[in-house]
């Protein structure tokens, strides 16, 4: 039986009014969110001391590693967009592969992804700003940091509200800033080796380096986990779908081309740094994360240090705006289908942005944040491990969906077997196998940064399980309230539609 409709945002439901901004923002405007999103020196800075401490001089080739899984996601991302260009991404592809239950849960993870990890970036942002600045004093007071952190979520929202023009206008901006100061931390870098200013003990410079399995075992597993969660927010393009021109082609061509883009800065910036720092002294100073750039910008820099303070700075400030938008999307798209309440579904009638789902998204976050940090810094610190888990979980779903939504496509040609079908599942399980490691790993609470145990097991798995478990939890009230939403069934694609149109067979 065949049925047609459309593939947007209110796929089996009708459209609120008004709807979001078509046409908002261009191609390289959804290249510039996606990039920001991942917060690449932010990022980088927090894993770089880790992955060497695990795999040595092999940094850069597990970087390399963990970009596989991300490509072929992002292949996922990208055929499953031209067939629906809905804000929810993953909650809506999922749905109409595998079922609302499935598109629930996938809905769910992206949310608490936003939620549990916005309030880190803003303090990021507050205390390296602060740095920036030479207020070295106000950086280490943890008030001041907290206080300036909740402004700056609240700031950063309020321009989401705006409109999405505006958060592209400031993103264009702070990307700049980022990516150019750490291309030339490692070009300086590269330089003062090739001069022969290396530190002491530094390896000699090797093309091996670039060895995906160098290291092998469990640290290259330990490894890829930590390089999953750098490359992690590329998709925040794809988000952004339903305002973005040519929106069959362009969100996805973004999320594409922006793993690109980090796999490439990513690589070169670690292999220059352990050409000229040394592994003994990354691995020394692992625990600094962050604040590893900053021991490292004086040493390479010099006098100019302050270049690589203000891309962490502008890094951490950019991905607090855009991490808001992949979550207040997501609530949209799920409650204009009436699988959350109705009110996340309002639309500003001037902005043309989700302001309900946005401010909400941005409030649990603050209350996230300060209640963690009430009870530890490492339990905040905690919490961001436990992000692997619902990353690992929504992107290998997303992959699983778009081999089951193109299932009758998959033998048309060997690009489709290849980019649609096989691909997104070797991404899938790459990642179900780093979520069944990042499981075991974090039962022990040694691994952990409380160093405690929470009912027997590591605290970053029991904030994973809670989360699962309130997420199942409003599963079951929302199933109980009943709507149109859970009586959806599985689909395939249209034939008629694969190249990037708008209907589906059932």
């Amino acid at each position: 039986m065949e049925r047609s409709e459309t593939a947007g945002p209110a796929a089996g439901a009708p459209s609120p009014s008004p709807s979001l901004k078509p046409g908002a923002i261009g191609f390289v405007d959804a290249l510039v969110i996606g990039l920001a999103a991942t917060s690449p020196a932010y990022s980088l800075a927090a894993i770089l001391g880790p992955v060497v401490a695990l795999v040595g001089i092999y940094a850069a080739g597990t970087l390399l590693a963990s970009f596989v899984p991300m490509l072929l996601i992002a292949s996922a991302f990208y055929y499953l967009n031209k067939v629906d260009q809905d804000c929810g991404t993953t909650f809506s592809w999922v749905t109409r592969a595998m079922g609302p239950t499935f598109g629930w849960i996938g809905g769910w993870a992206i949310t608490l992804t936003g939620v549990l990890v916005i309030g880190s970036l803003a303090e990021v942002g507050v205390r390296f700003g602060l740095l920036t600045l030479g207020l070295d004093e106000l950086a280490d007071n943890q008030p001041v940091v907290m206080a300036g952190a909740v402004a700056l979520i609240a700031l950063m929202t309020w321009l989401c509200v705006l409109g999405t023009e505006v958060s592209a206008r400031v993103q264009n901006g702070l990307i700049l800033a980022q990516v150019g100061a750490l291309l030339a931390f490692a070009v300086v870098a590269l330089v003062r080796v090739a001069a022969g200013d290396a530190a002491v003990g530094a390896p000699a410079m090797s093309l091996a380096w670039l060895d995906p399995f160098g290291a092998g075992g469990a640290a290259l597993t330990g490894g890829l986990l930590l390089g999953v969660f750098a490359y992690w927010g590329w998709e925040s393009a794809v988000n952004l779908s339903e305002e973005t021109s040519d929106p069959a082609s362009a969100p996805g061509r973004a999320a594409v081309l922006s793993t690109l883009i980090l796999l490439l800065t990513y690589v070169g910036v670690a292999f220059a740094l352990v050409a000229v720092a040394g592994t003994e002294f990354l691995a020394e100073n692992a625990e600094e994360e962050e604040f590893i750039f900053g021991l490292l910008a004086e040493q390479v820099l010099g006098g100019w240090d302050w270049v690589v303070l203000l891309a962490v700075t502008t890094s951490a400030i950019a991905s607090t705006q855009t991490t808001i938008i992949p979550a207040s999307r997501t609530a949209l798209s799920m409650a204009r289908r009436g699988a959350i309440p109705p009110a996340f579904a309002r639309i500003h009638p001037r902005f043309r942005t989700p302001d309900v789902a946005t401010w909400a998204v941005a409030a649990i976050a603050v209350l996230w944040y300060l209640g963690l940090s009430a009870v530890s810094e490492n339990a905040l610190f905690d919490s961001l491990t436990a992000l692997s888990l619902l990353i690992a979980f929504y992107y290998a779903l997303t992959g699983i969906a778009c081999a089951l939504y193109y299932r009758r496509h998959l033998l048309e040609s060997v690009r489709n077997l290849l980019l649609i079908g096989i691909g997104p599942v070797v991404g899938a399980v790459m990642l179900l196998w780093l979520l069944v490691e990042s499981v075991i790993d974090m039962a022990d609470p040694e691994n952990s940064y409380t160093g405690q145990a929470w009912f027997g097991m590591g605290p970053p798995l029991v904030i994973g399980i809670v989360i699962l478990a309130v997420g199942l939890v409003l599963l079951a009230v929302s199933r109980v309230r009943g709507s149109a939403f859970w009586a959806e069934r599985a689909g395939v694609a249209d034939p008629g539609l694969v190249p990037g149109g708008a209907r589906e067979q059932r």
